[in-house]
């Protein structure tokens, strides 16, 4: 695989910045970039499955010509990896690799394993450096830029986790021509996501160059560099989300919720597809409020739709809880404040905003009109 001059983004945190290098062929430059920034450390690499078959050989190839020989823990792939069980196993991993406290924990792998090894490296030996190698394009411009960090409860997703920094984010774009298309697709919704926020010009451009995003041209390192700068900003702006940063939850209050209520099952609903209907139902809702036109929400739903995605529940196959039983998901949901619902809405593409204290009511009511029961529901 040829190595192109990657695209550099630096997350601005003071003290505490960091890199995101963006381009074809950097497998064979990790340990490189990892030595250059953490001289002499010794380090633990923690994958599943499928990104070990794929890419494991490569990424140790470049972490030896670096002057690194990693520790490897291997865990099952799947949203169900996010788990106290499997915590525990990987803090023991590093415990048993004897790191020290300033050696290096890297995520090789998708949003489970990112999240998943920055919470061990966060609380083992009280945090210890962290770099992630996101393999999925949703990990890519999404779960590894910003510090978050988590597992799954059985009362909720991400409810159990730290804020922890990375030291470097070493994002390999050749690594997404083996990812399924769907688990591409579900990526893509992420990607769209910033378009949907503060970009409109940046979603226009998407409209048009889509199929070239999906194809693995230039068109896909300009387009996880844009969004990878838009979260930057975001981060930049409000570390720990007590503000602005709250806007990257666009679609997610609706799409936690379908994936609750689907019970984290990936065979039915994985989550960048439960964020491409969240972001449809949350244009679809604003649009009820009067906040935005039905145009916006439709022009929303045919993108999503003309690069495969589902755009609404009846789109998840299965039966889904009443309408009710979502709202109870949503309640649920870490954006709750003292009770109160908090949204994130929008007055047209690229117009996000947060709502507070939304009413149930109008959330039940819009719940059971989309409602894939409702013979409403389109």
């Amino acid at each position: 695989m040829s190595v192109e001059q990657p695209v550099t983004v630096e997350v601005g945190l003071g003290e505490r910045a960091y890199d995101i290098l963006i381009g074809s062929g950097l497998l064979s430059r990790v340990g490189a970039e990892i030595s250059s920034r953490l001289p002499g450390t010794r380090a633990a690499v923690i994958t599943d499955t499928n990104v070990a078959a794929a890419h494991l050989d490569a990424l140790k190839a470049g972490l030896e010509k670096g002057g690194i020989q990693p520790a490897i823990l291997t865990l099952p792939a799947g949203e169900k990896t996010k788990s106290f069980a499997h915590l525990e196993e990987v803090v023991d991993g590093i415990l048993a690799a004897r790191l020290e406290r300033g050696d290096v924990v890297i995520a090789f792998g998708g949003g489970v394993i990112g999240d998943l090894t920055g919470f061990a490296a966060g609380i083992v030996r009280r945090g210890m450096n962290f770099v992630q190698v996101p393999t999925s394009l949703l990990a890519q411009v999404d779960s590894s830029v910003g510090g978050k960090t988590g597992i799954n409860s059985p009362r909720g997703k991400n409810l159990v986790g730290v804020f922890l920094q990375p030291k470097l984010v070493l994002a390999d774009t050749g690594v997404l021509d083996t990812l399924p298309i769907r688990e591409f697709r579900a990526g893509y919704a992420e990607l769209a996501k910033y378009g949907l926020i503060d970009r409109p010009d940046f979603f226009a451009w998407l409209e048009k160059n889509w199929a070239k995003v999906f194809a693995g041209g230039p068109e896909r390192a300009q387009a996880i560099a844009e969004a990878c700068r838009a979260k930057a900003d975001v981060v930049a702006r409000d570390e720990f989300e007590t503000g602005d940063r709250a806007l990257l939850n666009l679609g997610h209050t609706f799409g936690h919720a379908l994936e609750a209520a689907t019970q984290y099952d990936g065979a039915r609903l994985v989550h960048g597809e439960g964020v491409a209907i969240g972001m449809a139902l949350a244009h679809r809702f604003s649009s009820r409020l009067n906040l935005a036109s039905p145009d916006d929400a439709a022009r929303v739903e045919t993108h999503l739709r003309a690069v495969g995605l589902p755009w609404r529940m009846s789109d998840i196959p299965g039966d889904l809880p009443d309408a009710e039983a979502l709202l109870g998901f949503i309640t649920q949901d870490k954006k709750v404040s003292r009770g109160a619902l908090t949204f994130i809405l929008t007055r047209g593409i690229g117009q996000a905003f947060i709502a507070k204290d939304v009413p149930a009511s109008e959330v039940l009511a819009f719940l059971r009109e989309n409602h894939p029961a409702s013979s409403k529901a389109g």
